[in-house]
């Protein structure tokens, strides 16, 4: 890949770049409320977006700027294997269509700002809450690292290395996060979404021309894999309940992150969130587009340092300077927004659920907000800093254990919602379990999301996150049902 800088799709990108900036620190007089100093305002945006502002901003933190970078990457070093991330889009919109409009009602008759205040309002217990808040920081950190990682793999395809650009988007991002909360990625998914749709339709519609086809790059594909004698365009062996584990697993746990549910709490009406249900598919459809990328990487022969090089790669490669920055510039900014919304989901976790409940309990509202803003600099800083001093690999690790721990917090955010038997000591017995379970098992694959099962005949690949939550939910069954029973409340 050559370190050359092209001046015109620099250029191009500087200017959208300069674009998104202007827009997220206009973003604080959009909207306008009365004041930003409430952690309503601030980290949620007035709780008052609308159907498309809402179709905008989930869209764009679900659909971030890794998606766009690692889906190809990973199709083009595995093949079918990669397409998980479709069927797994498509079955979480049920989900969020029967689910989400349930919690977002509790969280709107309640005030709850966090997953973490609908626990602890739903079981009054805080060493459950604590465990649900700690869980959404801890695995959103890798989330908002691994977006730098996309970022940087565009700022190399244009000739910038070194951390100083990266540092310098980051800093322009918390200052206009810091000004504006939520309405700055609200305003910008806008901008982005419309240029990764442009990205993309011109990528499938132009690339496979200039490589002979869909029939050469899926030949050329199939013939790369067998070359290396991995990987294949269909899956295999024990790959069908990897698959199948994987992307109901993945399904399962992709709204119980914090930037996802920011989005949902940020929402107008149940109606608003039934709406997006329905229209959010699109961006499945996007995806995969996407994924074909990676396909045709292989048929336009790229010499990658990395497979995640094969996106900015191919664009640098077919492309003119000015579309190359253009799309660049649609990745980079695909990077601010879901980092943006991701460090405001973790400041509330942490303003809401450790501070107000433990240091200050009688906090204000502007100083509950101002705690929020500080929070998220903070966690902005922390995600720099895991991509310029540890291993890029580190953050992938981390990102799928991420995808695990957060899974183990859905029995207590969802169970609740339609029951009232379960109780706070097992729900937070079965988090401990799924929790560190799932951790040890990732690590005794070596790193690995999935775990091989032998039942006695054929052996099989499962999810590890499913693994972990079928032990959560059921070591919370079996303590719940040996807790004496409730005293009856007196009259």
């Amino acid at each position: 890949m050559t370190t050359d800088i092209n001046g015109t799709a620099l250029a191009v990108f500087i200017f959208f770049f300069a674009l998104v900036t202007v827009m997220g620190f206009v973003a604080s007089r959009w909207r306008k409320p009365e004041t930003l100093a409430h952690i309503d305002e601030w980290g949620l945006g007035g709780r008052n977006f609308g159907t498309w502002i809402t179709w905008f901003l989930v869209g764009g933190d679900f659909y971030t700027a890794y998606t766009v970078i690692a889906v190809p990457a990973l199709v083009y070093t595995v093949g079918a294997y990669g397409f998980f991330a479709l069927p797994y889009t498509i079955v979480v919109y049920p989900f969020v269509f029967m689910v989400m409009p349930v919690l977002w009602k509790r969280a709107k008759d309640f005030g709850y700002v966090t997953a973490a205040d609908v626990v602890h309002g739903q079981y009054g217990s805080r060493g459950l809450e604590l465990a649900v808040a700690a869980t959404g920081v801890v695995a959103t950190m890798p989330y908002i690292a691994l977006q730098l990682v996309g970022m940087t793999a565009v700022l190399k395809a244009l000739g910038l290395h070194g951390e100083l650009p990266l540092a310098i988007a980051f800093i322009v991002l918390a200052l206009y996060t810091y000004s504006a909360g939520l309405r700055a990625p609200a305003l910008i998914a806008f901008v982005k979404d419309i240029m990764i749709y442009i990205v993309v339709i011109a990528a499938v519609a132009l690339i496979p021309s200039k490589l002979g086809g869909y029939a050469n790059v899926f030949a050329s594909a199939d013939a790369a894999f067998q070359a290396k004698g991995s990987g294949s365009l269909l899956l295999g062996g024990n790959q069908y309940v990897a698959y199948a584990t994987l992307a109901f697993g993945s399904a399962l746990a992709a709204f119980m992150y914090p930037h996802t549910l920011t989005g949902i709490f940020a929402s107008n009406s149940g109606k608003t969130i039934r709406k997006n249900a329905i229209m959010l598919p699109a961006y499945t459809l996007l995806l995969g587009l996407l994924a074909l990328l990676g396909y045709m990487g292989h048929a336009a022969n790229l010499k990658l340092d990395s497979a995640n090089d094969v996106v900015p790669t191919l664009f640098k490669t077919l492309f003119s300077g000015w579309f190359s920055g253009f799309a660049f510039a649609a990745i980079a900014i695909g990077a601010l927004v879901p980092a943006a919304v991701m460090s405001i989901g973790a400041a509330n976790l942490f303003t809401r659920n450790f501070w107000k409940a433990y240091v200050d309990p009688k906090v204000s509202d502007a100083g509950e907000a101002k705690v929020a803003k500080i929070t998220s600099l903070v966690v902005k800083v922390g995600a720099l800093l895991v991509i310029i001093f540890l291993p890029t690999q580190f953050a992938l690790d981390l990102q799928l254990l991420g995808g695990i721990w957060i899974l183990q917090t859905l029995p207590a955010l969802v169970f609740g919602l339609y029951t009232g038997w379960f109780r706070a000591p097992a729900l937070l017995a079965g988090w401990f379990v799924g929790f560190c379970g799932g951790t040890f098992l990732v690590w005794d694959a070596g790193w690995k999301p999935l775990h091989l099962i032998s039942l006695g005949g054929e052996p099989f690949t499962v999810y590890t996150g499913l693994l972990a939550l079928a032990a959560n939910i059921g070591v919370a069954v079996v303590i719940n049902a040996l807790l004496p029973a409730k005293a009856p409340v007196q009259a």
